[in-house]
């Protein structure tokens, strides 16, 4: 009697969905990247067409689309006010040749490091200081604040440091860091104690600088009397906001007569809004 075998039938071969979803999230997020970068150039295409064809041998220390996007912006803001800050990381500047972004847009003001902590001068502090005023800059100093250090010391180091004087503008505190042995809420009252003796010596209420981010989930509410200088160099950020006094842009700015790239600010207003502001 003979057996009858039953073939088995062919084993096909399992397509893997893994790979082929592994391929798709990886196209989709190339495409998204290129679509990007693509906007970006056409958006900026005229600032970028003006520093590839002409600027070439003048940018030396930040690159080239990085100065596109400076370009435009100052030229979007023409009608606003323009100024840097500074500290001892710029290192000796000759204040002489500081006086314009790429000899067209004139820099009216300067934000000036003066203290960092309850102990710390700025280096060139003084050197800046003397030199913006001798070079008609309105100036200003401002202190960076180191959360966990007592506020009312770091407050005394900025006052025994700093002598206003009229035509100057409010002193600033610039607070960047989050606490690591505090809450925020014991970091709020901190900077409160910092603000009202600043205040109460100088007799003129404080301006505050920090992070887009940062003014947005910690201080924004609290500090609602106060008056904000905020830092925002995203890329496609493209106009300063209504409720910034001074919009921080860019860290790469390259500025004749100072060695090292510098940041860039605008004032929300004209050059006379802004001596308005000043201490008379």
């Amino acid at each position: 009697m003979t057996k009858t075998t039953t073939r088995k039938p062919p084993v096909r071969k399992k397509t893997t969905k893994k790979k082929k979803s592994f391929f798709s999230t990886k196209f989709v997020i190339i495409s998204v990247l290129l679509l990007g970068f693509f906007f970006g150039v056409y958006h900026y295409r005229n600032a970028i067409l003006y520093y590839f064809s002409f600027k070439s041998d003048k940018v030396l220390k930040a690159d080239k689309v990085a100065q596109a996007r400076i370009f435009q912006i100052l030229e979007d803001h023409k009608n606003l006010t323009f100024g840097l800050d500074v500290s001892q990381y710029q290192g000796d500047i000759n204040w002489k040749e500081v006086d314009s972004v790429e000899n067209k847009f004139p820099l009216h003001f300067v934000l000036i490091r003066a203290t960092a902590g309850d102990d710390k001068e700025d280096t060139q502090f003084d050197a800046n200081w003397k030199g913006a005023k001798e070079h008609n800059f309105i100036r200003g100093a401002y202190h960076y604040y180191r959360p966990n250090e007592n506020s009312i010391d770091q407050a005394n180091n900025f006052i025994k440091t700093v002598k206003l004087r009229k035509g100057d503008l409010p002193p600033v505190l610039d607070i960047e860091q989050l606490p690591k042995n505090q809450s925020i809420d014991s970091l709020k009252v901190g900077l409160k104690r910092w603000l009202k003796k600043v205040d109460a010596h100088y007799k003129v209420k404080p301006i505050i600088y920090t992070g887009e981010r940062y003014y947005e989930d910690f201080l924004k509410e609290e500090f609602e009397g106060y008056t904000f200088w905020v830092a925002n160099y995203n890329f496609f950020e493209e106009n300063i906001k209504d409720d910034w006094l001074f919009w921080q842009f860019t860290e790469k700015a390259v500025i004749k007569g100072i060695n090292h790239n510098v940041d860039l600010n605008i004032y929300n207003g004209t050059p006379k809004m802004l001596e308005y502001l000043t201490i008379n």
